[in-house]
């Protein structure tokens, strides 16, 4: 059977804390079997609007349905959701067999089928034989996964995520993101993760909603955010960006012609939506492994940019440059794999270096 669009679904949600709405008008569809996330900066809304999904909140106004069934004013003990807290709520007291199984006391099971049921959780999780442990004998990863396959041990419709991996070491998240996914893909259960890291939803979502401020300003495929956000404010917070402002002055060959001023006559793709008539202000994005750095001006000239090399930074499988452009009041920052060739000894002295990058590789936003 195919995997239902609007298996999750919220209407005009709106909800305020006194005078701060902290979810203003949202509306969003997630798809059966889909790993949704939830992102944007503190305060944007994001938890809240989890809270109202699980039932916790209770909205202002709109409407919230799961699977067809109308769940706004359903309690959250009753709907077919569970949720994984940030501090994973485990209980100091109970061993992980007895955290994992808490949740089917009241689901009518023998005590054989709950600990079959247990143990099945427990395979899934890959903890074996740690069912007689105590939450104090765990790595924080391993807590980790008991909070999972405690949600996931009540077979929910929906899991909930809130900032599950935020309190593990660097790099024990990032396994934990792989495992999280490939855990998703197992059990075919949607998600909905909530989380400010953007390297975290680009690396696990399907699609990913950006919020700020209480509204959801962008809902892509990660990819589609990264390559083609369609405001400055996403193209800001996914990632890092650089940004000419420009003036239209024509088209050539199906591409836009832009002065930007100090930075001289640019060429770039037209935008998706927006204005892109002669004499329209418009702002230019370039990704830092768009651009290329040289310490010779490129001969073919197209989208050439002459600046002084300000600051370098090594961090081993790459390194970040930043140059300074004459009337940008930012330095451009430029991202080169350290495996390249290329040298910028003439630059060391002198100072002098050319940003070049190929038209397709800039974005025009709305100024």
């Amino acid at each position: 059977m195919q995997n239902r669009p609007d298996f999750v679904s919220i209407s005009s949600a709106c909800k305020s804390f006194g005078r701060v709405r902290a979810v203003d008008g949202v509306t969003l569809d997630i798809v059966q079997g889909e790993f949704f996330a939830l992102l944007g900066p503190s305060g944007c809304g994001k938890t809240t609007l989890l809270r109202i999904l699980g039932g916790f909140e209770a909205p202002d106004s709109g409407k919230v349905a799961i699977d067809g069934a109308e769940m706004t004013i359903v309690p959250a003990n009753r709907r077919p959701v569970n949720m994984v807290f940030q501090n994973y709520a485990i209980f100091p007291h109970l061993t992980v067999s007895q955290n994992i199984g808490y949740g089917l006391r009241k689901d009518g099971l023998s005590n054989a089928q709950a600990a079959q049921r247990v143990e099945e959780a427990l395979a899934m999780i890959k903890l074996e034989g740690y069912g007689g442990r105590r939450s104090h004998e765990l790595s924080g990863g391993q807590r980790q996964r008991v909070a999972l396959a405690r949600a996931l041990v009540k077979h929910p419709k929906v899991l909930l995520l809130d900032e599950p991996l935020s309190a593990l070491d660097k790099n024990l998240r990032e396994q934990m993101r792989v495992e999280l996914r490939a855990l998703q893909k197992k059990v075919g259960i949607t998600f909905v993760f909530v989380t400010h890291d953007q390297e975290e939803a680009l690396s696990m979502a399907d699609r990913i909603a950006v919020m700020f401020n209480g509204k959801v300003r962008q809902v892509d495929t990660p990819e589609t955010l990264y390559e083609a956000p369609r405001s400055r404010e996403v193209a800001e917070f996914i990632g890092s960006m650089n940004f000419f402002e420009a003036t239209v002055a024509g088209t050539e060959g199906g591409e836009l012609m832009l002065d930007a001023g100090p930075a001289g006559r640019l060429r770039a793709p037209r935008p998706v939506e927006g204005a892109a008539a002669a004499g329209a202000k418009v702002t230019l994005g370039i990704r830092p492994e768009k651009l290329v750095l040289s310490a010779q001006k490129p001969k073919d000239g197209i989208n050439t940019v002459r600046g002084t090399l300000a600051a370098s930074s090594y961090l081993g499988e790459r390194s970040h440059f930043f140059v300074q452009v004459d009337g940008l009041a930012q330095p451009v920052s430029v991202a080169r794999q350290n495996s390249e060739a290329e040298t910028l000894g003439a630059a060391a002295s002198t100072g002098e270096v050319w940003l070049s990058w190929k038209p397709g590789g800039a974005i025009v936003l709305p100024a």
